[in-house]
């Protein structure tokens, strides 16, 4: 199985992966091809409260920051009586989650919080503050990035109190969408869809349209649970799209509204550049944050635009598949590829992989297009069981992992990028990932930032002609 599929919340507080896998309870073993992707070990007990304030004031800015947002635009008696608010904030590189502290005043204060609130696994909440009355329009509020162990990320720490109006959203009718692929070179292929959840809605439904001459065309309805879902058909039609989510029961009865169109494109014209590959491809880290975001998808730091590809789960034989269905309709010159760490780590040796990258290596040659390898990334066995609950991987794994290494380094185009992630041990380095199969942002940015460095170099006759978005900087 594969660490992809990453939201999957199916009680408040408890985090579920496609393997089975949900907080406080066994892991239900699935087969070996099965994705895992996000399991977060629950460290709380109730409604923790890190509280930062009496050892460094100065320094509580430099956490997630409120999103710039409108204020809600209300009256002054009607924001005397909220009921529910959705508060929102820039995600933060290694967040596994957030705690929200809601204050009586801008007091940074023990004395002054009224609630707390935790193992928020996204960059928004609503929260339902109808029992204070009308004191609840003079709140304010703070948010902690926290790691996989509940602790503040990096040296961050609380953000700087703001009104409960500032950067949120009152009475709120529907889930917020949070996908950015407006933000992308390219639409991917393989699309994960994401919100913010409506109150305490356990499911939701998505619904995707396709606009058309004669009006928008249902094309898919999906069931998914607390916060996103993974898309299992890919989009090589060209044409423009949108998708919107509301919050239903268990019965499937909506309990909200349709939330906004979000809308994306599939461009007719081709994709110089693409990738082919799996989870490290498709993108999402640090356990919860799935693809529909820029920071762990490692095209984003590339300096020249790269079309993903990628699927989650995908072994070198998914990949090899799926080559005329998901690649040839872009019509890339240049397809970057990088496969095997679903096979070395499960049942599938290394000769064998070897043999399905040639076999992509093959199918590019018969139709024009020039292959580059990357090298696959090492994974961290413990981390993977201590905290992902993912099977152990075989003892040997690392000489399968080399033995495709081996092969791609004597490739005509290739790229590195598995050596500098790799400790001494040739483990994936504790300090790149949280689960131990995926790199994080640190990984994700610097497999980009070599990636687009070698295509600028080598092919500058196809990449001086393209146009990159702007590439977004966290963490300053």
């Amino acid at each position: 199985m594969d660490i992809c599929k990453r939201r999957r919340w199916l009680l408040a507080g408890a985090l579920c992966l496609t393997s089975g896998l949900v907080w406080g309870m066994a892991p239900t073993v699935m087969a070996e091809t099965v994705n895992v992707d996000r399991v977060v070990k629950s460290t709380s007990t109730g409604n923790r409260v890190i509280d930062f304030s009496k050892s460094d004031k100065t320094a509580r800015t430099t956490a997630a920051q409120p999103a710039a947002a409108k204020p809600a635009e209300t009256s002054e008696s009607s924001v005397s009586s909220i009921h529910n608010v959705r508060l929102m904030w820039q995600e933060v590189p290694s967040a596994v989650s957030y705690q929200v502290v809601i204050l009586k005043s801008v007091e940074d204060t023990d004395a002054n919080i009224v609630m707390a609130q935790d193992q928020i696994f996204t960059n928004g909440v609503d929260i339902n503050l109808s029992r204070f009355g009308h004191d609840a329009g003079n709140f304010y509020w703070k948010v902690c990035p926290l790691d996989y162990n509940g602790k503040p990320v990096g040296n961050g720490h609380f953000s700087k109190p703001q009104p409960i109006t500032s950067g949120s959203k009152l009475e709120p009718k529907a889930p917020q969408p949070t996908t950015q692929f407006d933000r992308m070179d390219y639409m991917p292929v393989y699309p994960v869809y994401s919100w913010i959840p409506y109150a305490d809605a356990k499911h939701h439904e998505v619904q995707v349209y396709r606009v058309t001459d004669n009006g928008d065309s249902l094309i898919r309805t999906l069931n998914a649970d607390q916060y996103d879902i993974y898309e299992d058909g890919g989009y090589t039609t060209a044409g423009k799209y949108y998708w919107r989510v509301r919050a239903v029961d268990a019965s499937g009865t909506p309990i909200s509204e349709w939330s906004e169109r979000s809308y994306f494109e599939v461009k007719s014209q081709p994709a110089p550049i693409a990738a082919l590959g799996d989870s490290i491809t498709h993108g999402g880290g640090a356990m919860s944050v799935p693809p529909g975001y820029l920071m762990y998808d490692w095209e984003t730091y590339s300096e020249v635009p790269v079309k993903n590809i990628g699927v989650s789960g995908n072994t070198t034989a998914d990949m090899l598949e799926r080559f005329e269905r998901d690649v040839l309709p872009f019509s890339p010159k240049v397809l970057v590829i990088m496969g095997g760490v679903n096979d070395y780590r499960g049942t599938v040796n290394g000769w064998q992989a070897v043999q399905n990258l040639k076999a992509i290596r093959d199918k590019c040659d018969a139709y024009g297009i020039v292959p580059v390898f990357l090298t696959v990334t090492p994974i961290n066995p413990t981390l993977m069981v201590k905290r992902a609950h993912i099977e152990q991987p075989p003892f040997d794994w690392i000489v399968h992992q080399r033995y495709i290494n081996d092969w791609i380094m004597h490739q005509r185009y290739h790229v590195d990028i598995a050596s500098a992630l790799a400790d001494s041990t040739g483990w994936l380095r504790s300090n790149y990932t949280t689960d131990g199969l995926h790199p994080d942002y640190f990984g994700k940015k610097y497999i980009g930032e070599q990636v687009g460095r070698f295509l600028t170099k080598t092919f500058p006759w196809i990449t001086t002609k393209l146009t990159k978005k702007p590439i977004p900087v966290y963490g300053q």
